[in-house]
């Protein structure tokens, strides 16, 4: 039996060693973490014959080397371990090519960018869904992707076997039908580490510099994202971004462009594009240019969104979908939780989760996209990147901002070098909501937006876990509660404040 290794107990890992098991692989899934809920999925993988090591890394030495090894999107494609496996000879792929290979013989959309791929997928998928096609959302979004090819593999297999019966998600995916789409998010870190993937559709929403800790350049995290749309058979390009727009047709000129300024804006002679507030589509050079939908249809606020529009109809409609059914998607699709998410309203004051805004460009839209004066918390784990403009968009917009984790301090030496002073460093988002209400009304101010700029790592597992309990501590303030408070000493140019519950 073929021995095949995974790398990462998450979602994905758990999906791909599944998978391969199922496949007849002999498989063993590491993770060099080790906690109580692992444990428990430890013992769960085992009476399915998947062998599970926790607090240990992977180590190629003996006989007995795997034949392929699986690596979950968090884990850096460059580490030791694998550049070994690679030399080794040893087959080394993503849990998204796995998928891949499993799910090829389906029409696929990518979707990648640096900002705005989640919500231009889950609307995607939410279009394609209102056509009455089963086209689940996967990949950083929704299910991983090798639990899509599970749950297709389970009905065309019948869910035979042991492995078979103890897991089988295809109830979760329109239990009466098979695929008609697979609709993925793809990371950087997931097209790094998929050799063939190859959508019918490909989608790149935006380029600025991100996960350069990672991927060193902003030449290397181009090439990458470039892959999968060179690997697409038709591309769709967000003409409104500053460095796509630049290469523009000399780098993809069979590309559809869009623009939310109109035709003439259009870098291609085909594309979709905004006019007289409709989506207009012109889909090749000497087409007559047809309105699909109106603009105002789509809830979500914010030109970025417009951008998201024009994508994710121009993907439909190159999918062969009807502007009905488009129409009734816009319509009804409530956006997506953790970007500009509506909390709750408090005394006139709209409480909004912008946790997804993990870098100065997202939490730069997020506050252009909000009424003012707002007040702004931000903070977490700071990435590399250029401030400027989120901390212009800032002056401009934010009555104040209440700075919170790691960066709180580094965050309010650049708010001083630009001469903003309204800040205060809370540390955590307990004390920051309370407060933030108090300076909502201090100032009045319409608008508390929780929007980052940074990573959740030093605080929280994640984006979503920190914009839960955002959502939790907003909730709990407009139903009632309100913390007492216990005066820490001041630090310059701060109030900072512990917050204990009280009702």
């Amino acid at each position: 039996m073929s021995k095949a290794t995974v790398i990462g107990l998450g979602k994905s890992g758990v999906a791909a060693a599944r998978l391969l098991k199922r496949e007849g692989w002999e498989v063993e899934l590491s993770d060099r973490n080790t906690s109580e809920t692992l444990l428990e999925q430890q013992q769960e993988l085992a009476a399915e014959q998947i062998t599970v090591k926790l607090g240990q890394s992977l180590e190629l030495n003996g006989a007995n080397l795997p034949q392929l090894i699986v690596v979950s999107p968090g884990v850096p494609w460059d580490i030791p371990v694998l550049v070994e496996a690679r030399q080794l000879g040893i087959e080394t792929i993503g849990e998204m090519e796995l998928a891949w290979r499993n799910l090829q013989s389906l029409p696929w959309v990518g979707i990648t960018g640096t900002n705005g791929k989640t919500t231009t997928t889950a609307l995607i998928a939410a279009i394609f869904q209102a056509a009455e096609l089963n086209a689940p959302a996967c990949g950083n979004i929704g299910y991983a992707a090798c639990e899509v090819a599970l749950s297709q593999r389970g009905k065309r297999a019948g869910g035979a076997g042991e492995a078979g019966e103890a897991f089988d998600n295809s109830s979760l995916l329109t239990p009466h039908s098979s695929l008609d789409w697979v609709i993925a998010e793809v990371s950087s870190y997931q097209i790094e580490s998929s050799s063939s993937l190859a959508p019918r559709i490909g989608v790149w929403t935006t380029f600025t510099p991100d996960h350069l800790s990672r991927h060193k350049t902003l030449e290397n995290y181009y090439n990458i994202k470039a892959k999968l749309l060179r690997q697409s058979e038709l591309q769709v390009f967000n003409g409104d971004d500053a460095y796509l727009s630049q290469l523009g047709l000399s780098a993809w000129p069979d590309a559809y462009w869009t623009s939310v300024k109109g035709k003439d804006f259009l870098i291609s002679e085909k594309g979709f594009y905004i006019e007289d507030g409709w989506v207009v589509e012109k889909l090749t050079a000497t087409s007559t240019p047809e309105p699909i939908v109106k603009v105002s249809s789509l809830r979500m606020v914010g030109e970025h969104n417009q951008q998201n529009l024009l994508m994710a109809v121009a993907t439909a409609r190159l999918a062969g979908i009807n502007r009905d059914a488009i129409a009734r998607a816009v319509r009804e699709f409530p956006g997506v939780a953790h970007r500009l998410e509506h909390i709750c309203t408090w005394e006139g004051i709209d409480f909004i989760n912008d946790s997804k805004a993990t870098n100065y460009d997202a939490a730069e839209v997020g506050l252009a996209s909000v009424n003012s004066p707002a007040i702004l918390i931000a903070g977490g784990e700071a990435k590399a990147g250029d401030d400027t403009a989120w901390l212009a968009q800032i002056q401009t917009k934010a009555a104040a901002v209440l700075l919170i984790g790691s960066a709180a301090p580094a965050f309010a030496k650049r708010l001083r070098e630009v001469g903003y002073h309204t800040y205060h460093i809370m540390e955590t988002m307990e004390r920051a909501v309370p407060k933030s209400a108090e300076l909502a009304k201090q100032y009045q101010a319409p608008v508390v937006l929780l929007s980052p700029a940074c990573a959740s790592f030093d605080q929280y597992p994640n984006f979503e876990v920190r914009g839960d309990r955002f959502r939790h501590l907003c909730l709990a303030w407009a139903g009632g509660w309100k913390p007492a408070k216990v005066e820490l000493p001041e630090l310059e140019n701060s109030s900072q404040e512990s917050i204990v519950q009280s009702r």
